[in-house]
């Protein structure tokens, strides 16, 4: 498996997509006005290795966000148990992003740290 399978444009554009819904809805002060202006896969290729996310469950990218959406923020993507299953069978993770309506709480932001949490159904 290699990166193109699992964080392809599709996912990216859909996970930024929802990312900006979340921000706009959220009741946070210190993330009024926050949007996200995409996501993109770590430089470090190595994540994306099958055993080395089925270790973990988890794997490293980058996403941009901010009331500019330009600052960026290390994001960890946290894979749930659907996640997981579509990560081992390389099908599309876009039905683990939770929805509009979800009470999932699936992401955390520390504008401190500039780090960010995701986590997948």
């Amino acid at each position: 498996m290699n990166g193109k399978t699992i964080l392809n444009e599709d996912f990216c554009d859909h996970l930024e997509y929802r990312m900006s819904q979340e921000l706009k809805k959220s009741n946070d002060l210190e993330l009024k006005g926050f949007w996200c202006d995409g996501v993109s896969p770590s430089s470090d290729h190595s994540q994306l290795a099958r055993e080395k996310v089925r270790d973990n469950r988890k794997m490293k990218t980058i996403a941009w966000i901010g009331k500019t959406g330009q600052t960026q923020y290390e994001a960890t993507i946290y894979f749930g148990e659907k996640a997981l299953g579509s990560f081992e069978k390389e099908t599309d993770l876009i039905c683990c992003i939770p929805k509009t309506d979800s009470k999932h709480e699936w992401i955390k932001i520390d504008t401190f740290k500039k780090s960010i949490e995701i986590k997948l159904l």
